[in-house]
C-alpha cells in the first residue's frame, strides 16, 4: 500500500478469551499522509464474542504528538451473532515526520474476565515549508526603533476630539446646573382626574366591587394628605379621622362612616353590592368636593 492510498490498516490484533473465542481489534488511518494541523481520523474497531463489553479510550494521549480534535464517536455493528464495535476518532498531528499514534488499551470484559488489547498505528505528516533550492539568505534585521515623521493629519484629528470632548463637558456641567422647573400641581384637580380614571375602568359592571370601593377611598386619602399635613397615608383609618376631628372643612361624621364602611369590605370581605358600592365611592367624591368648596385651598408648587 503506497502514499497515495485513503486509508491504511496500522494495527490488528487477536486476543483468545478465557471461553477459547477470539477478541479482534484492529486501527484504519484515514489518510495515512497529512501535514501538521490537519485533522485526520483514527477508526479502531473491536470484535469480541457475544454478551461482552468494550470500553474504548475516551481520547489519544495528551502528551504525545497526535491529539484528539473532538470526543470519540462509537458505532455499533448490526451483527448478532458477536458485539462488533467502531471508536472514530477525529485527531490532529503537530509534528513532521513518521508519528506513531498512542491509544490506551481497549478494555473487553466478558464472562467475568477483563482483557487488556494493545493498539498501534502511524501517520506520515508532512513538512509545509517549500524546499529552498536558490538558498535564499535572509534580510538582516530592522532597527529596533525607526524616527518617522510625525503626520499632521493625526494632531489635528486629536486636537479636534479635544475640542468636542471639552464642550461636551462643558455642555453637561451647564445643563446640571439648570434648577428645576416648578410646575403647579392642584390636588383637587388631581383627584378628579383619579375619579374618573378610576370610573373609566368600568369595574362595577365586572363586578370588582371591593376593588371599586379601596380604589376611590384610597383617591380620597390623596387628597387628605396632600391638603393636611396631619394625615399622613401611613395612618389607619382610626387614626386619620382623629388627626383630622379638628378641620373645620372636613366632614367629621360623613368621613368617620365612610372610612369604617370602607374598612369592613376591604378587611373584613364584608359583601357588597353594587348599588352600595356606587353610593360608596359617590360619597367619597363628594367629600373631596365639599372639603374643597369650604376651604378653596391654593394650589400646590412642587418641583419637578
Amino acid at each position: 500500500m503506497n502514499s497515495k492510498s485513503l486509508f491504511i490498516i496500522a494495527a490488528f490484533v487477536a486476543v483468545r478469551s478465557a471461553a477459547g473465542q477470539q477478541i479482534k481489534a484492529g486501527v484504519i488511518v484515514a489518510p495515512d499522509t497529512v501535514q501538521v494541523g490537519d485533522p485526520f481520523r483514527v477508526t479502531v474497531g473491536v470484535r469480541a464474542p457475544r454478551g461482552a463489553t468494550i470500553e474504548f479510550p475516551r481520547a489519544t494521549d495528551s502528551a504525545s504528538a497526535v491529539q484528539s480534535l473532538d470526543p470519540v464517536v462509537v458505532r455499533t455493528g448490526a451483527d448478532t451473532t458477536a458485539v462488533d464495535q467502531s471508536a472514530d476518532y477525529r485527531v490532529a498531528a503537530w509534528d513532521v515526520g513518521r508519528i506513531a499514534i498512542r491509544l490506551p488499551d481497549v478494555v473487553v470484559r466478558y464472562n467475568g474476565v477483563e482483557r487488556h488489547v494493545p493498539l498501534s498505528a502511524q501517520v506520515f505528516v508532512a513538512s509545509v515549508l517549500p524546499a529552498d533550492t536558490a538558498l535564499r539568505v535572509a534580510k538582516p534585521p530592522r532597527p529596533l526603533f525607526e524616527i518617522n515623521p510625525f503626520p499632521w493629519w493625526i494632531l489635528a484629528a486629536a486636537l479636534a476630539a479635544a475640542i468636542i470632548i471639552g464642550l461636551l463637558i462643558w455642555w453637561l456641567f451647564r445643563r446640571r446646573k439648570k434648577p428645576p422647573k416648578v410646575i403647579t400641581i392642584d390636588a383637587f384637580t388631581r383627584a378628579q382626574a383619579d375619579f374618573q380614571r378610576i370610573e373609566a375602568l368600568r369595574l362595577l359592571d365586572a363586578g370588582e366591587r371591593g376593588r371599586y370601593v379601596t380604589l376611590m377611598i384610597e383617591v380620597l386619602r390623596d387628597y387628605l394628605a396632600a391638603r393636611y399635613v396631619e394625615a399622613r397615608l401611613s395612618l389607619t383609618s382610626t387614626e386619620l379621622h382623629r388627626s383630622l376631628s379638628a378641620a373645620p372643612n372636613v366632614p367629621d361624621d360623613r368621613l368617620a362612616r365612610l372610612l369604617n364602611d370602607v374598612d369592613l369590605i376591604k378587611f373584613a370581605r364584608r359583601p357588597v353590592s353594587g348599588d352600595r358600592a356606587r353610593d360608596l365611592g359617590r360619597e367619597a367624591r363628594a367629600i373631596v368636593a365639599d372639603e374643597h368648596k369650604a376651604s378653596k385651598p391654593t394650589p400646590e408648587r412642587v418641583a419637578a
